[in-house]
């Protein structure tokens, strides 16, 4: 009798510690940022590791529950980023209906599945208005649950940092008035890249900010590491919300000897990271080929070289942290 109990605690504990690790948001709960790191609601430094959808109003197939409840299963996905284009024909701007439609359906997927998400506002300029508009409905809608991250600028391209820092403030103030306490993510200048200067003046009086960086291996290597150096030197939280192996065009040859430089410093230094993109475009970035089941269940030979290689490295992850 004691065996079969010992045996039956024992399947009752596996059984719960295979439901945390399958279980980000179970495990880790509510986020925030202490000092240069994401940590979790025990207090422990927490990395997530996921992937990006592409612009929605260009892939806006694979937006949907059942594609999240895949890269979360198979792929051992911790986060998704729910890209919404803003500018362009059938973005936000355009069709903001829609737009919100698509991306509340990775949104949910991502609570229904217990992982994180990444509400981005994917765009090149500054649009205060629309974006107030935009993360005042979703802080109200989904502010609630702890899947939440708001990320309020992709790429900042002309601006300068003072107009990003301007705009940022603005968009912090009007989701704090709803939700208190989710991450909330702010774009560098020039594609993300000068986090150098975001070191130098950085958004003060505010709980849970991180500044997001993007790399792409076969362009970005020491360089913007060094940068990125500087700032963790200076007490700037990191979050790598976008990159991958291969140019900055999203086209060329994948650089695995600087990609996988780029993964070991993130994992030195405990930083998350995200990885682009669930499209099917004939581009060496775009992970699913064209003409497959945008409903996930996909197999090796539905995927690109870097669908591949990023399902590889995120489970290899995956295994590391459980």
């Amino acid at each position: 009798m004691r065996l079969k109990l010992i045996a039956s605690v024992l399947f009752i504990a596996m059984t719960i510690s295979v439901n945390l690790q399958a279980q980000p948001v179970k495990k880790h709960g509510n986020l925030s940022v202490k000092g240069i790191q994401l940590t979790d609601e025990h207090g422990n430094a927490t990395v997530l590791n996921g992937i990006s959808y592409g612009w929605h109003n260009w892939w806006s197939q694979f937006y949907n529950k059942e594609s999240v409840k895949w890269l979360a299963s198979d792929w051992k996905c911790s986060a998704v980023r729910a890209a919404m284009g803003v500018e362009p024909k059938g973005g936000y701007v355009d069709s903001p209906e829609s737009s919100k439609e698509k991306i509340e359906a990775v949104i949910q997927g991502a609570i229904d599945n217990d992982i994180y998400v990444l509400i981005d506002f994917h765009s090149h300029n500054i649009r205060l208005p629309e974006a107030k508009a935009f993360f005042t409905e979703m802080a109200t809608k989904y502010g609630q649950h702890p899947n939440v991250i708001y990320e309020l600028f992709n790429e900042p391209v002309k601006d300068s940092w003072s107009q990003v820092k301007e705009y940022s403030v603005e968009l912090i103030k009007t989701i704090r008035a709803i939700d208190p306490d989710n991450i909330i993510l702010v774009g560098s200048p020039h594609w993300d890249q000068d986090i150098h200067l975001v070191a130098d003046d950085p958004i003060v009086g505010y709980n849970n900010i991180m500044y997001t960086c993007h790399f792409y291996a076969g362009t970005h290597g020491q360089s913007l590491r060094d940068r990125c150096d500087y700032a963790l030197k200076k007490g700037i939280p990191i979050f790598i919300s976008e990159s991958a192996g291969m140019e900055a065009s999203g086209d060329g040859p994948m650089n695995y000897t600087e990609w996988q430089k780029w993964i070991d410093w993130c994992q030195s230094n405990k930083i998350s990271l995200i990885t682009w993109s669930i499209s099917s475009k004939n581009e060496t970035c775009s992970m699913i080929k064209p003409g497959v089941s945008p409903l996930g269940n996909w197999k090796e030979a539905d995927l690109n070289e870097s669908g591949i290689k990023t399902r590889e490295l995120l489970r290899k992850q995956t295994e590391k942290n459980e």
